[in-house]
C-alpha cells in the first residue's frame, strides 16, 4: 500500500500535498514517449509520488519501469512544477496539490509494456504531433518542452 492510499483512508478527498517524481522520455528523434491514462482517459509522461524516504530519483526510475517497461540508464532534471497548475482533482474526487520533480532520460533500455492497471496506451510523439487531450497537471510542463524544443532548433 501506497503512502498517499493509507492517508487516503483518513482525509477521504481533501486535498493532499503531494511530492511527484516523473520522467520525460526522448529517443534518437527527439521524440516524446507519452501514456494515455486509464483513469481520464489523457496523455501523460511517466511518474507518480514519492514514496515515504524513497529518494525522488529512485521514484522516477520506478514509476518509469512500472508504467512503460522502460528501465532509465541516466536522468537529467528538467525542471520542478508546482502552483496552481499542478492542483488537480481525480476522476475518482481525490485532490492533489503536486510538487513535480521532472527528469528528462535520453539513455533507457527495455521493450515498452504499459502497465495493465493504469495505462490504455504507449506512443512516442514529436512535437508537431502532440495529442490534444493532455492530463491537465501536466500541461504547464509539456509546454516548457515544447518551448525548449523549439529552442534547440
Amino acid at each position: 500500500m501506497s503512502y498517499i492510499m493509507d492517508l487516503r483512508k483518513t482525509v477521504g478527498h481533501r486535498p493532499l500535498l503531494q511530492v511527484g517524481a516523473s520522467v520525460i522520455v526522448e529517443d534518437e528523434a527527439g521524440r516524446i514517449l507519452l501514456q494515455k491514462r486509464k483513469d481520464n482517459h489523457c496523455w501523460c509522461y511517466a511518474g507518480g509520488s514519492v514514496e515515504l524516504d524513497e529518494k525522488v530519483e529512485a521514484a522516477a526510475k520506478r514509476e518509469l519501469l512500472e508504467e512503460t517497461g522502460l528501465t532509465a540508464e541516466k536522468l537529467e532534471l528538467f525542471g520542478i512544477f508546482s502552483g496552481k497548475e499542478t492542483h488537480y482533482v481525480y476522476p475518482n474526487g481525490d485532490e492533489v496539490s503536486t510538487v513535480d520533480i521532472v527528469y528528462i532520460c535520453k539513455n533507457y533500455s527495455g521493450s515498452l509494456k504499459p502497465q495493465e492497471t493504469e495505462v490504455e496506451e504507449l506512443g512516442f510523439f514529436g512535437i508537431n504531433e502532440l495529442p490534444e487531450e493532455i492530463s491537465p497537471p501536466i500541461k504547464i510542463v509539456m509546454e516548457e518542452w515544447v518551448r525548449r524544443k523549439r529552442c534547440e532548433k
